[in-house]
């Protein structure tokens, strides 16, 4: 009788884990080193019985993962490759989630004068007039993109930097690190860099500038160029990620007082 007991114990055990299903979601480094998907994972799979599995890696390499048809949607920011993305058919659309911004981060005796800057530009401008060290991502994310973006609108060319400028191919976790053991320069989404435990001798020293705008966005990878994508479960995750439900886990979400992304979705 107990043996009965336990087996149908067991058979409903399993068959209600089978009612759960697997997506697989390309993120940013950005987006997992800010924390937010520890709060917003467990809700999903509370409202939706849907275990999102992410592969975290920079911008450039989730849009290939998705050409190839191995996520079945992604979340990153860089809206210009996002756009090239939707364009030549590899996703479905593009649909805004939230914001933050990007920072400048570096010594806090700020050799290059940073923080008197009136703009990103000129950031910039006085980093490569001084020549301090500078870590860059050097990994094709959208905060390496970003930074080289700023770089050229500042009409600097950071092929021709010196050992200054030093591309790390790395997460912004990991190369807010280097930076920190190099007492280095580097731009950063403003979400990592709040949860970033090793500060060290490292401060934000500007912000502001309508040029460090960092938008995120969600794409469902398009089931025509790959049949065997979960596009139904993909459309029910960008629908729970533009609710009200996920606006206020967002929009609550803080470090020491300090909001990290503001939910910007609209309704369709």
């Amino acid at each position: 009788m107990i043996t009965r007991a336990f087996a149908l114990l067991t058979a409903a055990f399993m068959g209600t884990a089978a009612l759960a299903e697997d997506i697989k979601l390309a993120v940013t480094t950005s987006f997992e080193n800010s924390g937010l998907a520890d709060v917003l994972l467990p809700a999903i799979k509370q409202d939706l019985d849907l275990d999102v599995q992410l592969l975290v890696v920079g911008t450039g390499q989730a849009l290939r993962l998705g050409q190839a048809g191995d996520v079945d949607a992604i979340l990153v920011h860089s809206r210009s490759a996002e756009e090239k993305f939707v364009a030549e058919g590899y996703g479905t659309y593009r649909r805004e989630i939230m914001y933050n911004d990007f920072v400048f981060i570096g010594p806090r005796d700020d050799p290059a004068g940073v923080a008197k800057s009136g703009s990103a530009a000129e950031a910039l401008k006085r980093i490569g007039v001084t020549k301090p060290a500078f870590v860059s991502r050097g990994d094709d994310s959208g905060t390496h993109k970003k930074e080289i973006a700023l770089w050229r609108a500042a009409d600097l060319a950071p092929e021709t930097f010196g050992a200054w400028y030093r591309a790390v191919g790395a997460g912004m976790g990991a190369s807010l690190n280097t930076a920190a053991g190099l007492d280095a320069y580097i731009l950063a989404d403003r979400a990592s860099w709040l949860n970033f435990g090793n500060k060290a001798s490292l401060a934000l020293l500007y912000a502001g500038d309508a040029a460090l705008f960092n938008q995120y966005a969600f794409l469902a990878v398009n089931p025509e160029k790959h049949a065997h994508v979960r596009n139904d479960l993909a459309v029910q995750l960008e629908n729970w990620l533009t609710s009200p439900r996920a606006a206020e886990l967002i929009n609550a979400y803080t470090i020491n007082g300090e909001t990290l992304f503001i939910f910007n979705a609209k309704p369709e």
